[in-house]
């Protein structure tokens, strides 16, 4: 039974987006609907679903609503909830379509999400809350590499690379080495060096995160490491993740992998984010409204000068 009818970013097929209608069931006594103001679009996780590329995943089927970074707030919450009306919150998805994949269903207008998987947010940190994700991705391959310890060699400088250099000063007080091939995301004045990797002259990495996405550097970072060195595999590989090993033997290196952030990831990250701690400026490249979707999907996995794109649900 159709509870209420909505507006969604819905990948009918791989390579078919569309923004139509599509039905909500009732939440449950455990559930909140949320209106939206703005979701995020992942260009690992979203890209891979809409072209067809993504490997079996519990769930995974066509039509469906992607998305897991919205902010909004509450519009319905069950009696007792910790969720008052009004409230400001990230939302990690949705649970609520019955004409469409809820994988993971945050690109909506209107989404249900169970109440404990909502984080009360300060309504001033705005379109910016969508970073949440990313930022407790961060923290997540931050206690992987704990025991290691920091990262003194980050991989790739996108909006991810960017929150885990920021956030290993400010958990670990110390400024990592990043590297990336595109010269725009080599800003100056900031915090730690990056580098294109051809210009560092270093061969003594301990902990090296990747998060290019890209398995091909694999090689390179090993080459680049000190024997017992760890590599932490924090980026979601489209294709086989293959490695000399003979350097990799000799080295004896550790390879790691951190996929999936926890509640507890999410949680720190919103604290962090709430207070101050951790800045979220200059991620937030793109904002296009949501009638301008299949434009802002297009920009966000075909442009490189777009750091992390947001749709702004507001204007329906």
């Amino acid at each position: 039974m159709t509870y209420k009818k909505t507006t969604a970013v819905i990948f009918e097929k791989p390579g078919a987006l569309e923004l139509r209608a599509a039905s909500l069931r009732a939440p449950s006594t455990n559930e909140c609907l949320v209106e939206s103001h703005w979701s995020g679009i992942s260009t690992g996780t979203e890209r891979l679903m809409l072209t067809g590329q993504m490997p079996p995943f519990p769930g995974l089927g066509y039509p469906l609503v992607p998305g897991y970074e919205t902010v909004g707030k509450i519009l319905e919450s069950p009696k007792g909830s910790n969720f008052e009306p009004g409230t400001y919150v990230f939302a990690p998805g949705s649970v609520g379509f019955t004409d469409a994949k809820n994988l993971f269903g945050g690109s909506a207008r209107h989404i249900i999400c169970r109440e404990d998987k909502l984080i009360a947010l300060p309504e001033k940190l705005g379109s910016t809350g969508v970073l949440l994700a990313l930022a407790a991705t961060a923290l997540h391959i931050l206690r992987r590499c704990e025991v290691a310890g920091p990262p003194d060699l980050i991989v790739g400088h996108g909006a991810l690379g960017q929150l885990l250099a920021r956030l290993t000063r400010i958990v670990h007080g110390v400024s990592p080495t990043v590297w990336e091939r595109d010269p725009a995301r080599r800003p100056a004045n900031l915090d730690y060096m990056v580098y294109d990797a051809e210009q560092d002259p270093r061969y003594d990495y301990g902990v090296v995160c990747d998060v290019s996405g890209s398995a091909s550097a694999l090689n390179q970072m090993i080459a680049r490491c000190k024997p017992g060195a760890t590599v932490v595999m924090g980026g979601f590989y489209s294709t086989a993740a293959t490695f000399n090993f003979p350097p990799a033997f000799i080295r004896e290196i550790n390879l790691l992998v951190s996929a999936e952030w926890q509640p507890q990831d999410l949680k720190e990250a919103a604290r962090l984010a709430s207070d101050g701690t951790l800045d979220f400026s200059q991620l937030i490249t793109d904002v296009l409204p949501v009638n301008q979707a299949a434009q802002a999907y297009d920009r966000a996995f075909n442009e490189s000068s777009c750091l992390k794109m947001v749709i702004d649900w507001r204007s329906i």
